[in-house]
Order: C-alpha cells, then structure tokens, then sequence
C-alpha cells in the first residue's frame, strides 16, 4: 500500500495521540486504584502502540514521520491529563486557616455537605481557626471558591490522601448522601 507522506504523518499522529492518550489513563487508574479498568485500556493501548509503531519502524528513511510520532506523543499525554482532570477521580484533602474565627466555618461548611474537622489555633499574628476538609475532587474548585468567598485572606493548602477509613463522612459517601 503506497500511502502519501501527509497522510503517513497524519496516521502516525494521530495514532500516537490515541495510544499516549489512553497510556496516561492507564497510569493514573492504575495509581488510583482502578485496577481493572486500566487492564482493559492496556489492551487497547497495546495494540494501537504496535500498530503506531510498526508503521514508523517500517518508514525509518522519513524524519518527519519520527517528528510526528514525537509530537503526537506529547499532545498525547496532555490530552491524557485533561481527561483525568475531567474525570477527577479520587478525594482532596483541604487544609484551611482563617483569621476570622467568629466565622462558623466548620458549621457552613458542614451543612453544605464537606467533612470537616476543625480547631482553634495559633499563628505568627495572633489565633487562628484551622480546619480539615475532605471533598470528592470534582468538588475542589468549587470548594476552593466557597472558602475564599466566606473568607477571602484564608490560607488553603491541598493535597491528595491515599487511603481513607473511617468516619462518619465516608459512610455517608457509601450510601451515597454527599451533596444532595
């Protein structure tokens, strides 16, 4: 099959991004313990590398088609995170500290569906209120612009757990009561 060398570069392209797309996934279902799931992508994934591949190993002499294979794969692995972001799996653990600490943080935050633990503490200028918030991640963004509209000098930092037991909050989250 005699293929023109845009189209070859096209092919190549676009296969990359596809099997660097589904790589990414792999990787962070994988690390986020959806384990199956990415079994199955590895599959696909597979067979769309040896396919991407075999068709620039067997087009060595075109330098272009390595350029493509190249560029493809990184757009493939920004594609790859964008759709994560989107799918947002796992939870975020939100570590905030307001000044305000006549401000019923915990208690807002509470009745708005967020587990919260909090406490009174000190800081460089004088008391502080600090507060543990565990959210689903498709919740963080919003949950980020909710603490800044109640308070906006608040100190957030995040991060990401890896493993949660117990609680209240999880159980709600296992008969599904988060956020109704």
């Amino acid at each position: 099959m005699d293929v023109s060398p845009i189209l070859m570069i096209i092919i190549i392209f676009s296969i990359n991004i596809v099997y660097v797309t589904f790589f990414t996934l792999r990787m962070i279902l994988t690390l986020k313990g959806y384990r199956y799931i990415a079994a199955l992508i590895s599959m696909v994934e597979t067979v769309i590398y040896i396919v991407g591949l075999g068709l620039v190993l067997d087009n060595l002499n075109e330098i272009q088609n390595l350029v493509a294979y190249a560029v493809g794969y990184g757009t493939g692995v920004v594609i790859g995170t964008k759709i994560e972001e989107k799918m947002a799996l796992g939870y975020i653990m939100v570590n905030a500290i307001s000044t305000d600490t006549k401000l019923n943080l915990p208690l807002i935050l509470r009745d708005e569906g967020y587990g919260v633990t909090d406490w009174h503490a000190n800081g460089r200028q004088g008391e502080r209120q600090a507060l543990q918030i565990l959210t689903p991640r498709k919740y963080e963004l919003k949950l980020y612009t909710r603490l800044k509209d109640l308070d906006p000098g608040i100190f957030i930092i995040a991060y990401e757990p890896k493993s949660i037991h117990g609680g209240f909050w999880v159980k709600s989250i296992k008969k599904g009561k988060l956020f109704k």
